[in-house]
């Protein structure tokens, strides 16, 4: 079972990711200028702090949604539409630290959705966190966009597939912040 929904998971994001590089790799309409290319997405680094809510739980003890808090980063790869990214979701009784490597697409001016993976390491398994009671693969989807100089602001969905002890249930936390892009 749980090999299925992995699978069914990373076929899920796989689609979504390579229709986005078919979309980005055609060629652009005659009347876009390079200075219009060029001002598309955002770049650079960035390190934040927001808002987290868990929107699922487990059906058992100890494993009931939650609201917190958390602190995201963005490490951009020079010249690639990836970035490193880490999360830390806070608030419960457990703590879910989450590398993550992700798909940056570029939708606007200083603004980007990204989709990407990684794992959560909770810090006490089997005590709630906004993203389940136990180690977990994890999916994630977002939008950031600069709103001001060198200030950011994102949202994004994880989920944790099969996040939960003693069930076969999968984690979503939602989370909001603002961040200092440096």
């Amino acid at each position: 079972m749980k090999l299925a929904k992995l699978l069914t998971s990373t076929l899920a994001v796989a689609s979504v990711v390579l229709s986005a590089g078919i979309a980005s790799a055609q060629t652009a309409p005659t009347t876009a200028t390079t200075q219009e290319a060029a001002t598309r997405g955002m770049n650079g680094s960035y390190l934040g702090a927001g808002a987290s809510a868990g929107v699922t739980n487990g059906g058992r003890d100890n494993d009931a949604a939650l609201f917190g808090g958390n602190i995201q980063g963005r490490f951009a790869v020079p010249n690639a539409p990836v970035s490193l990214r880490g999360s830390v979701l806070f608030g419960g009784d457990s703590t879910a630290a989450m590398p993550l490597l992700t798909y940056d697409a570029p939708i606007a001016k200083n603004t980007n959705v990204y989709i990407g993976g990684g794992y959560s390491f909770q810090t006490d398994e089997g005590k709630a966190s906004q993203l389940g009671n136990q180690n977990a693969p994890v999916v994630t989807l977002g939008a950031e966009s600069e709103v001001a100089k060198n200030v950011i602001v994102y949202g994004d969905a994880k989920w944790g597939i099969d996040a939960y002890q003693g069930s076969d249930a999968d984690a979503v936390s939602l989370q909001t912040g603002v961040g200092f892009r440096f």
